[in-house]
């Protein structure tokens, strides 16, 4: 960058004789042009990574393509290397490396320079492969989310693992029962070169949840069994409450995809879904929605979803990045809800800002079957939420939990450097990154302590949540030069000088 610098700098003529003194003040000129443009530490390559793994690394994760023809529609053809300390991939080696295919994944990601990625591992005949990356489970189809808009780059990883261990299907599966994803952090690297933090993990699909496949007939008609559906936006149907009339031989309808069987798009594969918004409105009186509503969903799987959104603060995914399955619609129509997508969550919004707001009830309360579960308090629903939050706000949901997971999580970015590489390599790009991660995160525990108050309240508890000096004896308050109070570590500060402790603090 600097030579690209002084060949700008330079005359463009060269036709005038130089001048001794003329020269000296183009020097110094320069120089000072260029101690005002900004430095950024060498970035490192694969193999330099490669050569000091340690127990303290996070997982590296080479892309060997060509990015020039990469897409958000088409796979094209390449090759991936993941280098893993801990060898459990690969028992035998820390490196294990396998044919796979990539294209650009997720709508938004199209908008940003940081990219997620969707990978599917192949072999050499380019046959579906299923590896057992980092011991999540066989599978082919990976995904490497960016997590570009997320100032924390933990949100949904953190979300996930949380609804990992208050909820399980309500049926046996091969995976135990799981009902979200399971994903480690990485380093990604595109021929060599460093792209920055990622999170590489399984997906929601037919395996995972245990789905049966559908079955071909030798005359080639499909008997379609199990179904998996995906909220998608905020279109006619997204609160299970109405839907509008549209053709059904596509894989999108009103607000939802279909993930699974997406190959038969039809009415059959759609019906169910009709079946169940009908359901959930209005046109089914109250007295048949208590009597019934037991066939159409799981109550604890409605108590887990609704709970862990509510104590979490995620606003995105009513239905919209909510996922929508049932084991074998031939022989029952009983709907399990799988989270999705879970950036807007933990006092972020879907944008990268700060949504400053607590748990989004009312969102619950304005769609199916919420709306009736709450105003009739059916099979006692009100209760079985109050119960359950009374039990975890003591233990998963206590604020010290909480916050024990943060500082976990960041203790990984930070130690293994990879966080001061992520902030060098894309802070600005697209949303402003704390170079210290600890300092995000002051803002995040400070909202996660409000939102658990609240919700002590909304359920008739005392505000029993720690304080905030309690939550991070580390912060004091913080005062103005003045003397009047600006702030604990909840909020965050303008631009200025302050006192914090015994210390001046200047915020930039």
């Amino acid at each position: 960058m600097i030579e690209k610098t002084i060949k700008i700098l330079l005359p463009f003529s060269r036709k005038v004789p130089p001048c001794p003194q003329k020269n000296m003040q183009r020097i110094l000129f320069l120089l000072l042009i260029l101690m005002s443009l900004p430095i950024h530490a060498q970035e490192i390559t694969y193999e330099e990574m490669k050569g000091k793994v340690n127990g303290g690394s996070l997982p590296l994760v080479n892309i060997i393509v060509d990015m020039a023809s990469m897409n958000i529609t088409e796979y094209v053809r390449g090759e991936i290397e993941i280098t893993d300390y801990y060898c459990r991939t690969n028992p035998s080696s820390e490196v294990s490396r396998f044919h796979c295919l990539y294209r650009i994944r997720g709508a938004s990601s199209t908008r940003y320079n940081k990219k997620s990625f969707a990978v599917k591992l192949i072999d050499e005949n380019g046959e579906d492969l299923d590896a057992n990356i980092f011991g999540i489970r066989n599978e082919n189809s990976w995904i490497l989310d960016a997590m570009a808009i997320d100032r924390t780059r933990m949100r949904n990883r953190l979300c996930f693992d949380i609804w990992n261990d208050i909820s399980q299907l309500p049926y046996e599966t091969n995976f135990g029962k799981r009902n979200g994803t399971k994903g480690e952090f990485v380093e990604v690297f595109v021929n060599g070169d460093y792209l920055g933090l990622f999170c590489m993990s399984d997906k929601i699909d037919r395996k995972l949840l245990g789905l049966k496949k559908v079955q071909t007939g030798d005359d080639g008609s499909a008997d379609v069994r199990g179904i998996l559906y995906k909220g998608i936006n905020w279109k006619a149907g997204y609160n299970l409450m109405r839907y509008e009339e549209m053709d059904v031989d596509k894989v999108t309808w009103n607000a939802w995809e279909l993930k699974y069987p997406d190959d038969y798009p039809s009415i059959d594969t759609w019906q169910p879904l009709m079946d169940l918004i009908s359901f959930c409105s209005y046109s089914t009186s109250d007295e048949t929605f208590k009597t019934n509503y037991n066939d159409y969903f799981y109550k604890e799987n409605l108590t887990d979803y609704i709970l862990f959104a509510l104590a979490l603060g995620i606003g995105d995914n009513l239905y919209k990045n909510t996922f929508l399955s049932v084991v074998n619609i031939a022989k029952a129509h009983r709907y399990v809800l799988t989270p999705w997508d879970m950036d807007m969550s933990l006092g972020g919004n879907y944008d990268g800002e700060y949504n400053d707001v607590v748990a989004p009830v009312r969102n619950y309360t304005n769609a199916g079957p919420y709306n009736r579960l709450i105003e009739h308090n059916i099979d006692g629903f009100n209760d079985s939420l109050n119960t359950m939050w009374r039990e975890h706000s003591e233990t998963l949901f206590s604020v010290e939990k909480i916050c024990m997971r943060l500082d976990s999580c960041a203790e990984k970015l930070v130690e293994s450097g990879a966080w001061k590489r992520e902030w060098e390599k894309w802070n600005g790009n697209p949303v402003p990154l704390e170079e210290n991660l600890f300092d995000e995160l002051q803002y995040v525990k400070g909202w996660y302590e409000k939102n658990y108050n609240f919700l002590c309240r909304y359920f008739g508890m005392g505000t029993t949540g720690l304080t905030s000096n309690q939550v991070n004896k580390k912060q004091p308050d913080i005062y103005m030069l003045d003397g009047r109070k600006a702030a604990n570590y909840t909020v965050r500060l303008r631009k200025g000088f302050y006192i914090e402790g015994s210390k001046k603090i200047v915020v930039r």
